[in-house]
């Protein structure tokens, strides 16, 4: 299927919907892909950037500073 005929589709399921609560999860999806395309362009850190990161990271789960992937899933469901 091309793109085109996945628009099309797409756009014919989305009117079928009904919920409230869908349409706004859709409407945030697309308002961060559109958000996300604006990035101009992908600059990879450096190797102390991401040394950096790395020994925040190790210092927020010892300091028991995050989050379990059960609480993440539980937040978009």
């Amino acid at each position: 299927m091309n793109l085109e005929a996945r628009k099309i589709e797409f756009v014919q399921e989305f009117l079928k919907l009904q919920s409230e609560e869908v349409i706004s999860r859709l409407e945030k999806i697309l308002k961060k892909e559109c958000n996300f395309s604006e990035v101009k362009k992908f600059e990879p850190m450096t190797q102390e950037e991401l040394d950096k990161r790395i020994d925040q990271s190790e210092a927020d789960f010892l300091n028991k500073r995050y989050k379990s992937s059960s609480e993440l899933l539980a937040k978009y469901e």
